[in-house]
């Protein structure tokens, strides 16, 4: 257990809620006043399952060009939403700056993305200016998952005397395209959950799927585990989107969905961790099957490459130095080498083949 800890208060000690898991819900970007209001009306008393009212004000983009948000226009919108409908509000933050204008306009939550996450110096940018402040501040995982960067963003804003912190799980980028846009990766969160056990966490399906059809089964997943609650992006026309609109829902089916999922007993929720590290093993056999086609077609290049040099298939000399390096590589990892050796041995043969196909074929020679 982290020696922070005891200085960070459960969910339940945030006094802000009344009713748990806590979910968190709007649209992904902020739009126009219209679109803000239309989704918190459109979520508003139903049921009383969402507490939180999101929307991104300031969007990082992977590239220029992109919408990335109308900026410090929408956080009245943001003031009117809570008026109107009595949500708290919550905005993503990257900068100083972002921090002031929120506080200015009574913002009652931030939370730093992935991309800021990723950056310590951006991180210490928010924790100094925030220092002092009483307020919530919610940390997503960064892009890759690297558990340290992660937990070190939570340390400084829990130095910067913020005690109510929960960490948000929205999936890791991976090299695979698999089923969703960023993998799961449960056993870094999880792992979050037993270093920091009063520290909340929180699911953003919208993040890990990056379609809606994905969402129920991730959700559910996530409280089966039991995270303290959901961020899921919800949009009155997802269609028409100005950002991710395959992963956003109406309000109205986002009412179904959460109708839907169940809270587990302990009993259950411990079975399904042994499911959780299934998947984690699938996924990672999703990858090193993805990795060995890439490697196959490098050796088929090769092999192309050889043909019109007319070079010998085997070089003796390269492979001794290829199997010595991967055996000393996998020792750092603490692999052991027979089991190396092993496998390598089967992935040059299968090399071997492979090159052996392509040059002894009759294709035409200058194609």
């Amino acid at each position: 257990m982290h020696e922070l800890n005891d200085t960070i208060k459960p969910l339940q000690d945030w006094g802000m809620f009344d009713t748990f898991p806590v979910v968190i819900s709007g649209p992904c970007s902020a739009e126009t006043k219209e679109q803000v209001l239309a989704t918190a009306k459109g979520l508003e008393n139903k049921d009383k399952h969402v507490q939180i009212f999101r929307a991104g004000v300031w969007k990082p983009r992977t590239r220029p060009g992109s919408f990335e948000g109308v900026g410090v226009e929408a956080l009245p919108w943001l003031t009117e939403v809570k008026k109107e409908t009595g949500y708290l509000t919550c905005v993503e933050v990257a900068t100083a700056n972002h921090v002031y204008e929120s506080l200015k306009h009574n913002v009652d939550i931030l939370w730093l993305g992935a991309r800021t996450t990723v950056n310590p110096f951006a991180v210490q940018e928010i924790a100094d200016a925030i220092k002092g402040i009483d307020i919530p501040v919610m940390i997503k995982n960064p892009i890759n998952p690297d558990f340290k960067l992660w937990l070190g963003a939570i340390e400084r804003i829990a130095k910067s005397g913020i005690d109510r912190i929960a960490g948000i799980h929205r999936g890791f980028s991976s090299a695979t395209s698999g089923r969703f846009r960023n993998a799961p990766m449960w056993a870094i969160p999880i792992e979050m959950k037993r270093t920091l056990p009063n520290m909340a966490m929180i699911c953003d399906p919208s993040h890990i799927c990056g379609k809606r059809d994905l969402l129920q089964d991730v959700s559910q997943t996530s409280l089966d585990l039991a995270f303290d609650g959901l961020m899921i992006e919800a949009h009155p026309d997802p269609e028409k989107a100005w950002s991710d609109a395959a992963q956003q829902v109406t309000p109205d089916n986002l009412m179904v969905m959460l109708d839907n999922l169940k809270l587990r007993d302990t009993e259950t929720k411990e079975t399904n961790m042994l499911e959780v590290f299934r998947s984690e093993i699938d996924s990672i056999d999703t990858e090193i099957m993805d990795a060995l086609a890439k490697r196959i077609s490098v050796v088929e290049k090769i092999a192309q490459h050889k043909k019109d040099k007319n070079l010998s298939i085997l070089q003796m000399n390269r492979w001794e130095a290829l199997l010595n390096e991967k055996i000393g590589l996998g020792q750092r990892m603490g692999l052991e080498a027979d089991f190396i050796k092993k496998i390598y041995q089967e992935i040059h043969i299968n090399s071997i083949k492979t090159q052996k196909a392509i040059i002894t074929s009759k294709g035409d020679e200058n194609s």
